[in-house]
């Protein structure tokens, strides 16, 4: 019997041509560039969160639209829906791209020097790149090395492309990339150096000016543009007004990302054994809407990646399910969280269950707008980390997409405890031994008493005016989620009702001797015996409740244990079997 071969994993691959011509598995979106042809306005804005795909669609458009990968056109896309369905501006345009990504934020004078030089080289390259049809790129590459140096730069390759009777097409990725950074910063300099960019006769403005007034001509007549957020379209309004913002619309939900079948589909086309898969992955990786008339929810490709690439690589399912680069979106979320409004909304997010109602999700916004509600959940939403639910009420409910994100608020939460409370302390081991005790020894004791003493007792008292239930909660979850014995489950549907917490062994240690269902219960220092008997009693029956429904019920591996908190330092526990 012929051994059946397999395509490779694109892990870590943005480059399409390789992908395409050295045998790499392709989830094919090609379709989309047909829609995007057919827009009557050829200006195009469009951004998703990080690792969806941006840098990949960005070069299948380069090498489909290329002129000079007319010969390689059958090689590269004979087998997907636009090879199949070509539509009239095929390999007919000059490709101008700028990446803007890794320039240098530390000072005024500095960024304008990366970003000037950013310019160049790329107007450079295409010059380069189109001898074919620019007799005199020589002495052009030339004349901007010594005359027209930064932006100028564009105009050369602009007049070259109208003096020689070609088109560009103008593709710009990371083009908010310095604006995110500066935002980071949460100072005064950052914003004001932001400003200066941005503002008439800015550095940035006069970019995207040039561009615009180049779409009048002709000479740039498409151009694409993404990133991840829309916070410098409100700033750059005049400068460059021409965009048609694609984001939202229904029908490029899909456009990044990968459907439910497309996942089946690259599992079958590079060999992933579906049974060392140990994980539910729609939970894990799933559930990104931008449309809430998207006819599907979409994985984060990286995520899916990487997981396979785990499996693929080591022949067994991976020890970490969540791959270590959603740290970058962490550091994010904690530096955009530096102001007040900002922390309680994510905190009213957390203690939500991970949801919050919107009246819609604003399409631009300015820096200066960021410390507002609405304009700080329309970037959660922008960055991956908050995603469309449904329709609620004439209005939107938001969520968080899946458990990996779900993680990073997690995180967020147990390091600012121990920033805003300096004597709040997180020992791993003592920690990790309090974890393994509930997992193997079903002592849960040790793990409350843990956290009641580093945690609870010694909270701040601007953390103090938030305690309640669903604060105690969603710390309980953040310590549970820095062992890796356990994932830990918020609002677990247990039928009926929704058990508090539900810690789940991991797939990976299926040694772990006992799961749990955690019900909590919070009483002021001032509550008397008969309310917090009355606790006791409500607590005790949801708890029966949640361990004796149909999806628990009959496991001797299962426990529950009830918590009631009187105040910061008080606590009592029942536990059931």
């Amino acid at each position: 019997m012929k051994k059946q071969t397999f395509k490779r994993l694109p892990y870590g691959k943005s480059d399409f041509r390789d992908i395409m011509l050295q045998n790499y598995a392709y989830v094919d979106k090609t379709r989309f560039i047909e829609t995007l042809e057919n827009e009557s306005n050829p200006n195009h804005f469009f951004i998703r969160p990080r690792k969806f795909g941006k840098s990949l669609f960005l070069r299948t458009l380069n090498c489909y639209y290329n002129i000079n990968y007319q010969e390689e056109f059958e090689s590269m896309f004979g087998s997907l829906y636009i090879g199949k369905n070509p539509t009239p501006e095929r390999n007919s345009y000059a490709m101008l791209e700028f990446d803007f990504s890794g320039l240098d934020t530390s000072d005024v004078e500095s960024f304008k020097l990366s970003f000037s030089r950013k310019v160049q080289s790329s107007v450079r390259l295409f010059l380069d790149l189109y001898r074919n049809i620019i007799p005199n790129s020589g002495s052009l590459i030339q004349q901007i090395d010594e005359k027209d140096p930064g932006t100028g730069a564009l105009d050369v390759a602009f007049d070259a492309a109208t003096g020689n009777g070609f088109r560009i097409y103008v593709i710009i990725d990371e083009y908010d990339h310095f604006a995110n950074d500066l935002i980071a910063m949460g100072t005064r300099a950052g914003k004001d150096f932001y400003r200066t960019m941005v503002s008439a006769n800015g550095l940035v403005r006069d970019f995207y000016e040039r561009i615009k007034a180049a779409t009048k001509s002709s000479a740039a007549y498409r151009t694409f543009i993404t990133g991840i957020s829309p916070v410098m379209l409100d700033d750059l309004t005049s400068g460059y007004n021409i965009a048609q913002i694609l984001t939202l619309e229904s029908q490029y939900n899909e456009m990044m990302g990968f459907t439910h079948e497309e996942v089946e589909w690259l599992m079958t086309e590079t060999g992933v054994d579906p049974a060392l898969i140990n994980v539910d992955m729609e939970a894990y990786y799933n559930g990104y809407l931008f449309h809430q008339d998207g006819k599907n929810r979409v994985y984060n490709p990286a995520m899916v990646l990487y997981f396979f690439g785990q499996i693929l690589r080591y022949r067994k399912p991976p020890r970490d399910i969540i791959d270590l680069n959603l740290q970058t979106d962490y550091g994010r979320l904690r530096r955009l969280t530096r102001n007040e409004n900002n922390r309680e909304t994510l905190l009213q997010i957390m203690k939500d269950g991970g949801s919050v109602v919107v009246t819609e999700i604003l399409k631009k916004f300015s820096i200066d707008t960021l410390s507002d509600d609405s304009y700080f959940i329309s970037l959660l939403f922008y960055m991956g980390l908050l995603t469309i639910d449904a329709p609620y009420r004439l209005r939107l409910r938001l969520q968080i997409p899946n458990y990996s994100i779900k993680t990073l608020y997690w995180e967020y939460l147990a390091k600012q405890i121990t920033e805003t409370s300096p004597e709040t302390t997180i020992n791993s081991r003592p920690l990790d031994d309090a974890i393994y005790s509930l997992a193997m020894e079903g002592d849960v004791h040790q793990f409350i008493a843990y956290v009641s003493e580093n945690a609870f007792g010694k909270l701040s008292d601007y953390d103090l005016q938030r305690f309640d239930e669903k604060y105690i909660q969603i710390l309980l979850l953040a310590y549970l989620f820095m062992s890796k014995i356990y994932v830990p489950m918020s609002e677990y549907e247990a039928v009926p009702g929704r058990a508090d917490i539900f810690l789940q062994r991991n797939p990976l240690l299926p040694e772990v001797k006992y799961e749990w269902v955690f019900e909590i219960k919070y009483c002021k220092t001032s509550a008397t015996d008969a309310e917090i008997a009355a606790k006791r009693k409500e607590g005790m029956e949801q708890l029966e409740q949640y361990v004796h429904s149909h999806r628990m019920k009959g496991r001797p591996d299962l426990k529950g244990a009830l918590f009631i908190f009187t105040g910061k330092n008080k606590f009592e526990i029942t536990e059931i079997a």
